[in-house]
């Protein structure tokens, strides 16, 4: 029997550049601790094994330590064994970034830079290292043929699976035969470079990265315990749940006749939860001004419980008529701006830029209005 954790795209030192710092430190620590996480996971799983399925770092010259915190981490427990693939983001030609690793390596942790069988308990592990970000063949192809006597066999690669998500690849290192676990007689496919966890067949799998880095993949991040119990036995694979931080992106759709308050509420995250969130929520749908008013106070309300919270109203329109002009003005120059403007926004015959631009202008009055009166 063999039991390992399959884990990928770690990209420990990614920067996350876009955030405003304190969010940044964060995302940054949650990543560095990620190694640890799943250190324990395989300790209270039985697994004798990590394989990491490439981009474990972020760059090809990450900071010293980055390498030395991700092999501190891996060294607490020197009967637990890592397998570390090079991916895009490290390819195995970054010579200075597994150089240090190789000097800095406890014993029980192992760079795969070379397509050669290497020896994993009483299976055999055929690494598949890309040589630079984009080698644009198969690298897999060498498995077929690999002489591995008797032992199980256990694939090991970073990169898309041919016409994986209607295309030809996803962007990563290599583009793979999706029959490859078939064709190559693997008991299991190991696969880094989708950061969502994704069954290609009952014997290849994509992990997954075990810390959520966008809002892409709305399920949790997660590592996946494998164990095989023999020759020809079927792969058991059982996905572990490993992220610090979620990523959660809603689409929130609205109709005057809705309750916005109650539906804002409604598709918030438990208050216990929003600390460790990021949540970028999408407001689509109509709203007459004073309801539109208070959902904008509502969702700056709510907006500090998160670690990081955006709210984008771009296709969340005001539904008006001449009694909603009068929370702007009933009279005078303002009044005949606001008028001009409503007129403007409803105009087919003016280009659409002009027309949104007439709106965002009314949406600003009345929001300035609905300020005074609050």
């Amino acid at each position: 029997m063999l039991r390992f954790l399959h884990s990928s795209d770690l990209h420990l030192g990614k920067p996350f550049g876009r955030f405003p710092e304190d969010v940044r430190g964060r995302l940054r620590q949650a990543r560095a601790e990620v190694p640890a996480r799943l250190a324990r996971l395989a300790r209270e799983h039985g697994a004798g094994h990590v394989l990491l399925a490439g981009d474990t770092f972020d760059q090809l010259t990450p900071a010293p330590q980055v390498i030395r915190q991700a092999l501190n981490a891996m060294a607490a427990d020197p009967d637990l064994q890592w397998l570390i693939l090079p991916g895009n983001h490290d390819h195995a030609g970054a010579t200075e970034l597994w150089r240090q690793l190789r000097s800095d390596a406890p014993p029980n942790v192992t760079a795969l830079l070379a397509p050669h069988p290497h020896p994993l308990a009483n299976a055999t592990l055929l690494p598949a290292p890309p040589a630079e970000r984009a080698p644009g063949r198969d690298l897999t192809d060498w498995f077929d043929g690999a002489d591995t006597g008797d032992a199980l066999r256990i694939g090991l690669a970073h990169g898309s699976v041919a016409d994986f998500e209607g295309t030809s690849g996803a962007g990563g290192s290599s583009v793979i035969a999706p029959d490859r676990a078939a064709r190559a007689g693997l008991a299991y496919l190991a696969l880094g470079d989708w950061h969502g966890q994704r069954r290609i067949d009952a014997r290849t799998w994509y992990s997954g990265t075990p810390e959520a880095d966008s809002f892409r993949h709305s399920a949790a991040a997660t590592a996946l315990l494998v164990q095989i119990d023999g020759p020809g036995a079927p792969a058991q694979v059982t996905p572990l749940e490993t992220g610090a931080l979620r990523w959660r992106r809603l689409d929130l759709a609205l109709d005057p006749q809705d309750d916005a308050l109650a539906a804002h509420a409604a598709c918030l995250p438990p208050l216990e939860d929003r600390a460790d969130c990021l949540f970028d929520l999408r407001l689509s749908g109509t709203l007459r001004p004073e309801a539109r008013a208070e959902l904008d106070r509502a969702i700056a309300a709510t907006a500090p419980d998160f670690l990081w919270h955006a709210a984008d109203p771009a296709e969340l329109t005001l539904l008006h008529d001449a009694s909603d002009l009068d929370l702007i003005d009933r009279q005078g120059a303002l009044r005949a701006a606001a008028e001009a403007l409503a007129t403007d926004a409803a105009d087919e015959t003016l280009p659409p830029e002009a027309r949104q631009s007439a709106a965002d202008a009314l949406e600003h009055l009345f929001a300035l209005a609905l300020e005074d009166r609050a």
